[in-house]
């Protein structure tokens, strides 16, 4: 009897064709374990008159994200990613109820080519790629916050898409701004 065969087949998540060693923009979306809602709450503050033709009535609402403490520990580690990895910056987050939405740039990254030719950093390691880059960064992010926690919150994969364009960047940014309203709608 085989392993493989008892395991489960995972299908890929990545866009086919695509060169995950190119510098760019990932939108990248980390769960909860479990999908637990343990890292916000998604607050309505206020209603403000703005006319009908407004999804339940004639109003606008003015939500707040409320970090809880998973949430305030999650935050604290996405806000000291430049200074951990100099060429990953975080464009924008939020921190929904059961997952993280992230748009992360890469840049220049570190290569060591010029120096080893049989494609190995410095103690014959792996030359890093951006791939490496996200999957390092999103294993410390996790294994930093499990232990602050004092267990697991994460599932274990992430979801990442590269952004193909200007057009794609500017939509992510308006779904991870509009994602709490979405929530709110979705779970009220």
């Amino acid at each position: 009897m085989t392993i493989d065969k008892d395991l489960p087949k995972r299908k890929s998540t990545r866009l086919k064709g695509a060169d995950y060693s190119n510098i760019g923009s990932y939108f990248i979306t980390i769960c909860t374990k479990d999908r637990q809602p343990i890292l916000s709450s998604i607050i309505c503050s206020s209603a403000q008159s703005v006319g009908t033709g407004v999804p339940d009535g004639p109003h606008t609402i003015d939500l707040n994200v409320v970090l809880l403490p998973e949430g305030i520990i999650a935050e604290r580690y996405i806000s000291r990613l430049n200074s951990y990895y100099e060429n990953v910056s975080v464009d924008r987050y939020v921190i929904m109820p059961d997952h993280i939405h992230l748009l992360l740039s890469i840049r220049n990254v570190k290569r060591y080519e010029d120096e080893y030719t049989d494609e190995s950093g410095p103690s014959r390691t792996p030359v890093p790629t951006v791939n490496s880059t996200i999957s390092s960064w999103i294993s410390t992010f996790k294994r930093f916050c499990n232990k602050e926690c004092g267990k697991n919150i994460w599932q274990s994969r992430f979801f990442d898409h590269i952004v193909r364009n200007k057009n794609d960047y500017d939509e992510i940014i308006k779904y991870i701004h509009e994602n709490p309203l979405k929530w709110y709608y979705e779970h009220r």
